[in-house]
């Protein structure tokens, strides 16, 4: 038992250190997420709006143009998506597309999913960190029974020191992973709505 006690001890202090190392990675994962991503959403809507352009005008004319935005994903998908009618029509576009995000969707998310664990599992490791003190806690008291319930509170106190900065830790990475998830999701729907115009294209027969 006094080793389960000791060991609550070392895990008290580790797991406060530890939970400062995984806020220093999620603060990293954001930063590098918010930069790429921020970059690659405003190409996307400067060619989304040519999108919508070229929809309002029906003038598909312009769609061979916008492949020149190779820069944005939709640019990428469209100038795929354009060569392949010309070599095979349209039969096995979908499935095209289909691979293109599967390839693409790995590089835009990047390394959220240690954000989104960090995110899921920091307030139990804050929990667990809350425990550990307690013990520790109660365990002074036990070998210093003079000392009051003062040595109890504070070492609680301490304790819940623990919860506060899992949650701390917790609250803004689940921020940043939906914000970053939505972002995502958004530009894969646009690789969708490009397969729509290179069929659109392919219909017109320009």
């Amino acid at each position: 038992m006094e080793s389960l006690y000791k060991i609550a001890e070392a895990s008290a202090n580790f797991i406060l250190y530890f939970m400062g190392f995984l806020s220093i990675v999620s603060l990293s994962i954001i930063l590098e997420r918010f930069i790429s991503i921020r970059k690659i959403s405003k190409s996307s809507k400067k060619i989304g709006l040519q999108f919508q352009e070229v929809i309002e005008t029906q003038d598909m004319g312009k769609v061979v143009a916008l492949t020149s935005h190779d820069q944005s994903v939709e640019g990428r998908a469209l100038q795929y998506g354009l060569n392949y009618i010309k070599k095979n029509s349209v039969n096995g576009l979908d499935e095209l597309f289909s691979s293109f995000k599967i390839m693409e969707k790995p590089k835009l998310e990047g390394n959220l999913y240690i954000l989104g664990t960090i995110a899921s599992n920091a307030p139990y490791i804050g929990l667990l960190g809350t425990v550990m003190g307690i013990m520790k806690a109660f365990n002074d008291l036990g070998n210093n029974p003079g000392a009051g319930n003062e040595v109890v509170m504070v070492g609680i106190g301490h304790a819940l020191v623990s919860t506060a900065v899992g949650l701390a830790l917790a609250i803004p990475a689940v921020v940043a992973y939906n914000f970053f998830q939505k972002k995502v999701s958004l530009i894969l729907a646009n690789i969708d709505a490009t397969k729509d115009l290179c069929l659109m294209f392919s219909k017109k027969g320009v």
